[in-house]
């Protein structure tokens, strides 16, 4: 019974740290007062109605979606090949390779950006939007090595090599057999670090410039100087968003499961 108890306090506290929050951004995007503020005193879609009319807000969501989906799917090119080689060979300094792959996950995020920075913008001089698309590609990439990576090395390669001996090349047998047992693992890894790469800001802040801003970092600007519920219904926004294509890709991979 103490233990049904602790666990029932434990789920209530997780609830209430991760939920609640949640609820009152959706409540109060609703608000009719000019500031955050909850109990709510009245009920609009003002808000909601403000955030689709800004030009800035929409060109910068386009831009995040943009550079996510390039280069989360530049990071698939990189990282499944990369991870098909950690996983199915014998490596010199294979834990080497492998802490290189993932070192953005581990170097601070303002370093990370400041380092990309001075790289890419001050020292090659590339453009702001290639420079934010290789800068996302780095970030984007440890993911899709983690997550691809854990997905080959519990795959049973006996099938692929049963096609080296009738004669199938490494390169068809690589599409055709050890592909589609990935596919569950290669859309997780797709989500998350598309997700880490629209929601970053270190990166996205210090390789923005004028006109070419990422959602993140025009959220923080608008908060600067406006504290009204335009940014809790841009949330809700992204969260149902984010709820929608949870539930597309869970589809997609039910029926390639069937198929």
């Amino acid at each position: 019974m103490k233990r049904n108890k602790l666990t029932t306090v434990i789920a209530f506290f997780v609830f209430a740290f991760l939920f609640l929050p949640l609820v009152l951004i959706i409540i109060t995007s609703f608000g009719t007062e000019a500031a955050i503020k909850f109990p709510i005193k009245g009920f609009t879609l003002d808000w909601y109605a403000n955030a689709l009319k800004s030009q800035s807000m929409i060109q910068s969501f386009l831009l995040s979606l943009k550079v996510g989906v390039l280069a989360t799917g530049m990071a698939l090119v990189v990282g499944i090949p990369a991870s098909y080689a950690l996983a199915r060979y014998s490596l010199k300094r294979k834990g080497m390779l492998k802490s290189f792959f993932l070192s953005p996950t581990i170097i601070p995020g303002i370093v990370v950006g400041y380092t990309l920075f001075q790289f890419i913008i001050i020292s090659l001089g590339l453009p702001i939007f290639e420079g934010l698309l290789i800068g996302h590609f780095l970030i984007s990439l440890p993911y899709i090595i983690r997550v691809v990576g854990s997905s080959m090395e519990n795959l049973d390669y006996s099938i692929e090599e049963v096609a080296w001996t009738l004669g199938c090349t490494r390169l068809r047998a690589f599409f055709q057999i050890v592909l589609p047992n990935l596919t569950s693992g290669i859309f997780a890894a797709f989500m998350l670090a598309f997700v880490n790469s629209f929601n970053n800001v270190p990166v996205s802040m210090f390789l923005s410039g004028p006109g070419v801003t990422m959602l993140p970092t025009s959220l923080l600007s608008y908060m600067e100087y406006n504290y009204d519920p335009t940014v809790s219904a841009i949330s809700v926004m992204l969260m149902l968003l984010t709820i929608v294509l949870m539930y597309v890709i869970e589809k997609t991979l039910g029926l390639a499961a069937i198929s």
